[in-house]
């Protein structure tokens, strides 16, 4: 009795093989969303460290218009930061033309760089909650299929009158393969989930210190300025 794949594959009832198909499909759209991610991800992190290094003499030099200018710059389209710096200093401008007071200014930036994280977060959070769902879906897909596998191969025994050692393992063989795809699919899926949750995380933070750092320097300016 062969075990080769080719030949368990050949051998499985119609449903046990639509159930492997449905997790090869989950595994390619898992892969696809925890690279699209990574590249992503990737991205914002190299454009933001761009911004930062050449941002910081604007603001030093105080020129508000000249920052949103260049955080506006298509080539920072990907930048988590540039988002939550738009926001800010946009708001800024804003609050200084329409004259209102310092309290006024601080807050509203504040409330505009809020709306711009939570803005950030989901867009990075996005594609997450596929990879969460193949994840813990899975396993239990693959155990669909490894019980009707299970079930039709006592079937054909019931029938042929036949129950060897070799049919009986050759049957569960065939079935197991569903379980063993269905965990291995939930691996990938667990492991791209919270690795890129991880990343996550760390541009969160990064882009409530970035606020924090620009209206920090606003407050010096105005001190400055009374």
């Amino acid at each position: 009795m062969s075990f080769e794949l080719t030949y368990l594959w050949s051998h499985m009832g119609f449903l046990v093989k639509m159930v492997v198909l449905i997790m090869l499909f989950m595994s390619v759209w898992t892969i696809a969303v925890g690279v699209e991610r990574l590249i992503y991800y990737q991205k914002a992190k190299k454009q933001s460290n761009t911004l930062l290094r050449l941002i910081g003499k604007l603001w030093q030099e105080g020129k508000i218009e000249e920052s949103i200018k260049l955080a506006s710059d298509i080539k920072f389209k990907n930048s988590h930061l540039a988002k939550v710096l738009v926001a800010g200093l946009n708001e800024l401008k804003f609050q200084e033309d329409a004259k209102a007071s310092y309290v006024e200014q601080v807050e509203s930036a504040k409330r505009a760089i809020e709306r711009a994280t939570i803005k950030g977060v989901h867009e990075f959070k996005r594609g997450l909650n596929v990879l969460a769902t193949v994840g813990s879906t899975a396993p239990f897909v693959g155990l669909f299929g490894t019980v009707f596998g299970i079930i039709n191969s006592f079937q054909s025994m019931s029938i042929s009158g036949s129950g060897g050692i070799g049919t009986v393992a050759a049957g569960i063989a065939e079935a197991l393969i569903s379980t063993g795809v269905g965990i291995g699919v939930a691996i990938i899926a667990v492991w791209f989930f919270n690795s890129l949750l991880n990343k996550v995380d760390i541009f969160t933070g990064e882009m409530a210190n970035a606020s924090s750092e620009l209206i920090d320097h606003f407050i010096k300016l105005k001190r400055k300025g009374a």
